[in-house]
């Protein structure tokens, strides 16, 4: 069986990963002072917002990918491709992307035997949607799982039951650079995880929270003094989980900006030894354009699937 898989560009994860696997990436559109960015995760397309500094823009807009256009990409692309298809979103509290593939599914799952037939293709296609019940770097673990199960021959039913698993024990975090900025973008999505009091005390006295994301739910669960404080902070933290045993062996990072510049933030390098001694994988990612436009450019989010636990910050 050909199986696949497929994410949207909110997805944080390498060009090279997402090449090696074959992942379909399902774009976001992104308006912003009069100009349209198509969100697939294309690295051009990236550098190009960042040279324009559009990352600060509030008035922003992210439109999902339409459900037809999900259709057109299954029945004009995966459909033949593939035989079984694993859709991994961002987690449906954040995002209508989860339920807009849904829909799609059912048209697809209907239409897909003609599309087959007509180009010679034999047997059924089946499609699977998963909710990563995560964001950004977030949302990483679980394709890295699903692209290792793949690899190793496992059946769709027992992938789609440990993608299940590792959803719901993958940890986010993110260390923000702009407290005004995260503020206005969450506050127009109804979401009070930072408050303008927050904002106002926190750019005065270069207080960042650090914010977790765990099963759709996010808020705050410590502050640092700093960005750079902050990130030698979640780096460390990051490292001592690594040390401690990782559900999927792998923890994925990324940033809102020029890679060169995470690899100098303080405690990066000793994340990175942590994963080199116990043979964790480390990916590393630019941030999406959706994701800059709305927490800010310079961003930190890093992700990874663990037992259950309480942060040590």
């Amino acid at each position: 069986m050909r199986m696949g898989l497929a994410i949207d560009a909110s997805c944080d994860l390498p060009q090279a990963f997402l090449q090696e696997h074959g992942i379909a990436v399902m774009p976001i559109t992104v308006r912003l002072d009069g100009g349209v960015f198509k969100d697939e995760r294309d690295p051009q397309e990236i550098e190009r917002f960042l040279r324009m500094k559009l990352a600060a823009t509030h008035a922003a807009e992210t439109e999902p990918c339409p459900v037809e256009d999900v259709q057109r990409l299954f029945l004009e692309r995966l459909v033949l491709e593939r035989d079984c298809v694993f859709c991994l979103t961002i987690t449906a509290t954040r995002s209508p992307i989860h339920e807009h593939v849904l829909k799609a599914s059912f048209a697809i799952l209907r239409q897909y035997r003609e599309v087959r037939e007509r180009a010679g293709v034999p047997g059924p296609f089946l499609m699977r949607v998963v909710d990563t019940r995560n964001v950004f770097a977030g949302e990483g673990p679980a394709v890295f799982e699903a692209a290792r199960l793949i690899r190793a021959g496992e059946t769709p039913q027992a992938i789609r039951e440990r993608l299940g698993e590792v959803a719901n024990h993958t940890y986010a975090y993110m260390l923000p650079r702009d407290l005004h900025h995260l503020r206005n973008r969450t506050k127009k999505k109804g979401d009070r995880s930072v408050s303008l009091f927050s904002a106002v005390v926190g750019t005065a006295l270069d207080i960042k929270p650090l914010l977790r994301c765990f099963r759709g739910e996010t808020g705050p669960v410590g502050k640092v003094r700093g960005f750079e404080h902050g990130a030698e902070t979640l780096f460390g933290y990051a490292a001592r989980r690594v040390r401690a045993g990782l559900m999927v062996p792998v923890v994925c990072v990324s940033y809102g900006g020029d890679l060169a510049e995470l690899a100098r933030l303080p405690g990066y390098d000793g994340l990175r030894a942590a994963c080199e001694e116990t043979g964790v994988t480390l990916l590393e990612a630019p941030m999406s354009i959706t994701g800059m436009v709305n927490v800010g450019e310079g961003a930190v989010t890093l992700g990874f699937a663990a037992e259950e636990h309480e942060a040590d910050f």
